[in-house]
């Protein structure tokens, strides 16, 4: 009787499953690393493998889909998918810009309201102590208007 050899097959043919998956993945990085447009068939060229495979494989398929979609919308974009801004990564960087211009426009407020301030007790202090008045024959006078 000869002894049961199945399992050193079964272990090949894992091996070789597990060998074309991690050239499809690399085909799939190449690609998207490149910023080139990804296609079941330019990545099953480049991975050696079918078409058919490629759409049974489920991740693979989702993953080939996906960054078809994103180059389809940034047909110009020469960077790979994990390198690009996510829509939540550039809506915190315009809150975080509202948030900066809202608070530079209240402090530019308070800065004009100081200076107003400032230039009033000077002009104040300066009809007190007599000197004359008006805008011609004082040249330090300043007008100040809204901007």
């Amino acid at each position: 009787m000869r002894a049961d050899n199945s399992q050193h097959i079964v272990d090949a043919a894992h091996r070789r499953s597990e060998y074309t998956r991690s050239k499809a993945i690399q085909a799939l990085r190449a690609f998207d690393a490149e910023g080139e447009r990804v296609t079941f068939e330019t990545v099953a060229k480049r991975a050696g493998v079918s078409r058919s495979w490629l759409y049974a494989q489920p991740d693979l398929r989702a993953e080939i889909e996906q960054l078809r979609a994103a180059h389809r919308r940034a047909p110009a974009s020469p960077l790979p998918a994990r390198q690009r801004t996510s829509d939540a990564s550039l809506l915190r960087r315009l809150e975080a810009a509202n948030a900066r211009i809202r608070r530079l426009t209240e402090e530019n407020q308070q800065l004009r309201e100081h200076l107003s301030r400032a230039l009033g007790e000077q002009r104040a202090a300066t009809t007190r102590t007599g000197q004359p008045r008006g805008g011609a024959s004082n040249p330090r006078s300043v007008t100040i208007g809204p901007c």
